[in-house]
């Protein structure tokens, strides 16, 4: 059976690029069967707002998807403290207890000698008298996980190529030994994302995960981090990123093109979802009348690798409501007032309008 998941972490709004991500994984769920789960990444308790997960929920369910499974990472602390032991157990992970300035002090070192800023696994060298005397200065250890990308000697990386056939960039290839043994658990003791989502998509039996491109190196990592846990990987594929107009990137801290903001200024939903899926596809950009109408034009082997730009003015054009008399906007999604209605298209009741699908 097919899963596929998406993970916001609700510590602000979703915005269009957020959208693409879900919409992509609903439509995949669509074609193939089985089911949608939606999972809260809200380990991180300081900036993780209630009001947001609620936001989250009302956003997805405006796109018109409706999850199958609701879950939420804090209440699932207990499955990756396990998880974690059994990493320790293993040797996988080990404790690391530099403080925040001294490995930047270390990565200026490295850079000022023209070498790649990677962590050398100074903390492998430690004794246990060592670690104790650590702790009881006070220091309390991060724990980071050793990437299997050397022999005997685990100071001397060697050249470790992880292969997958991503389903929507085709062969792509990580070299752990250009990366550092990245930090699974915090000083505080917070798990990170690279490791509680393989633990949570290893407990879901998630099958795909559909995802950005700038996770390409993430997966890498995680490939490695599912097999420590004696798992198969799931299915990959990273579709390429939306920028605003100027092409700048977008971001849930900033607002910028939140789906909030594109309901509050009046689009419409599957205008919304058409653009947010097939543009920087090989698909012509025409919202349909259903979601499932839109996953038959859905493949991701036709996303583009190059970012795409998402144009708030291009879908004003295809989000034209078929209203008698049309529809003023309340609002730009930039929060500025529009003085004009979006164009409308005249129709009678039931008839098809050519830029959102059926009239109302």
């Amino acid at each position: 059976m097919t899963v596929t998941v998406l993970p916001p972490s609700p510590t602000g709004y979703i915005h269009i690029g957020n959208a693409r991500t879900a919409l992509m994984n609903w439509l995949f769920k669509l074609k193939h069967g089985g089911r949608f789960i939606l999972r809260y990444d809200d380990t991180d308790t300081a900036r993780s707002k209630a009001e947001y997960a609620e936001g989250i929920a009302r956003d997805v369910a405006w796109l018109g998807i409706v999850p199958d499974l609701v879950v939420r990472q804090s209440d699932r602390l207990d499955k990756y403290a396990e998880a974690a032991e059994r990493l320790k157990a293993a040797g996988w992970l080990y404790p690391c207890y530099e403080t925040a300035e001294e490995l930047e002090l270390k990565r200026k070192i490295l850079l000022g000698r023209r070498l790649p800023p990677i962590y050398g696994r100074e903390a492998l060298k430690l004794t246990a008298a060592d670690r104790a005397r650590l702790e009881t200065e006070g220091r309390k250890p991060h724990w980071r996980f050793r990437l299997p990308n050397s022999g005997d000697d685990p100071f001397k990386p060697e050249r470790t190529a992880i292969h997958w056939n991503d389903l929507a960039r085709g062969e792509e290839t990580v070299d752990l030994a250009s990366l550092s043994d990245p930090v699974l658990i915090r000083e505080d003791g917070g798990y990170l994302y690279t490791f509680t989502s393989v633990v949570d998509d290893i407990d879901l039996a998630v099958t795909h995960i559909i995802r950005g491109g700038d996770h390409i190196t993430n997966t890498g990592v995680q490939m490695a981090i599912f097999r420590a846990l004696g798992a198969g990987p799931p299915a990959f594929a990273h579709h390429n990123l939306l920028t605003d107009a100027s092409g700048e990137g977008l971001s849930k801290r900033t607002g910028s093109m939140s789906i909030h903001s594109l309901r509050e200024a009046g689009y419409e939903p599957l205008a919304v979802a058409a653009f947010a899926v097939l543009i920087g596809t090989s698909e012509n950009v025409v919202a349909p009348a259903s979601l499932a109408e839109l996953a038959g034009h859905f493949d991701l082997d036709e996303t583009s690798k190059s970012a795409a730009r998402f144009d708030a003015d291009d879908l004003a054009r295809l989000s034209r409501p078929c209203r008698a008399w049309g529809w003023p906007m309340k609002r730009s999604p930039t929060g500025l007032q529009r003085s004009a209605s979006i164009p409308m298209a005249r129709r009678r009741s039931g008839e098809r309008c050519a830029a959102i699908g059926p009239c109302r």
